[in-house]
């Protein structure tokens, strides 16, 4: 990942040089967390580069924002124009995309209500985030010593910024013991997900998952493989899952923006399946690429061509105003 080639940021409403994109010291977010985020990808397709199921990530966005008591001062249409500016300004034609919104500075208090919600959306050319080999291979990745925290402590299905420091803490314990990835359990000892990303397993003909009883962040790309694993004929189940489960799984594989589908290889040494890619999730790995590569139209609406208009959002977001409600911080 280098930013090196990335020129131009969006920010609270304009198009700004890299270097420019500053936030004062006593910003609330930098001091607390106080954000929400978005990761999004932009692929190139015959037609131009396209943005990944860019109504979903919308959505969800703002309804981060809802469970964290900020209002977004911008509509979904502004977003995903502002979107669509960067990656054109940057000339990009595959890249990896940051929406973010958080507090600024106002007060340092814990309440945020006192500080502007700032927005901003930065890009990057960012490879497959657990490497090329990784998805033709798969990783080893271990069972993390950190429990992902539970909804009655923050809310799991909000992409929240100050929430990630359980991710980080994980991810780093992994990389230190030498494995690519963590795989975090929930409170009550089943499986959660990675660091960030979600899980699946393969039995036979199922593809297996778990959902946000289990303290998951409820992925875009979940939600892709769960319809295309459907597509390709597959039996899908949502459930609790083990760690035996895992280990004594035909297959296993992490999906996400960042990782997109990625196989496991290996559990703390153990190796799952043949320890390396399975047949169904090379099956699902070349149905999504070329569902985002725009090469399969079964999955046209999924993506959303940059040089759109800023009303043209491809499947039509439910969030064409700001959020209404909103639960105030107190």
């Amino acid at each position: 990942m280098s930013f090196a080639q990335s020129k131009w940021v969006w920010m609270n409403g304009e198009i700004i040089l890299w270097e420019n994109a500053t936030t004062h010291v006593s910003a609330h977010g930098l001091h607390y967390g106080t954000g929400v985020f978005e990761g999004v990808r932009c692929y190139e397709t015959p037609n131009g580069p396209a943005v990944f199921r860019l109504d979903a990530h919308l959505d969800r966005l703002y309804a981060s924002a809802e469970s964290c008591g900020m209002l977004i001062p911008f509509n979904a249409g502004e977003l995903a124009e502002a979107i669509c500016q960067v990656v054109r300004r940057n000339d990009f034609r595959d890249c990896y995309i940051r929406p973010l919104c958080y507090y600024g500075s106002g007060v340092l208090g814990l309440n945020p209500r006192a500080c502007p919600v700032e927005v901003a959306v930065l890009a990057w050319p960012w490879e497959t985030y657990l490497g090329a080999e990784g998805l033709e291979q798969g990783v080893s990745i271990t069972i993390s010593p950190w429990r992902k925290f539970h909804s009655s402590m923050m809310p799991t299905k909000a992409k929240a910024c100050g929430q990630y420091i359980n991710s980080v803490l994980a991810l780093r314990d992994a990389l230190d013991r030498g494995y690519a990835e963590a795989l975090l359990l929930d409170a009550d000892g089943h499986l959660a997900e990675g660091s960030g990303e979600n899980l699946f397993l393969v039995r036979g003909n199922q593809v297996i998952t778990n959902d946000e009883c289990h303290s998951i962040l409820p992925d875009i790309t979940r939600d892709s493989v769960l319809r295309i694993a459907r597509d390709l004929g597959f039996g899908v189940e949502v459930r609790t899952l083990s760690v035996t489960e895992l280990l004594t799984a035909e297959e296993a594989f992490f999906t996400g923006t960042a990782a997109e589908v990625t196989p496991i290889s290996e559990v703390d040494g153990t190796k799952i399946g043949g320890g390396a890619r399975g047949p169904v999730t090379h099956r699902i790995q070349k149905a999504f690429f070329a569902a985002v590569q725009s090469r399969d139209s079964s999955y046209a609406d999924w993506l959303h061509p940059v040089s759109s208009q800023p009303d043209a959002l491809t499947n039509g977001s439910s969030l064409v105003s700001n959020v209404a409600h909103v639960i105030p911080i107190q």
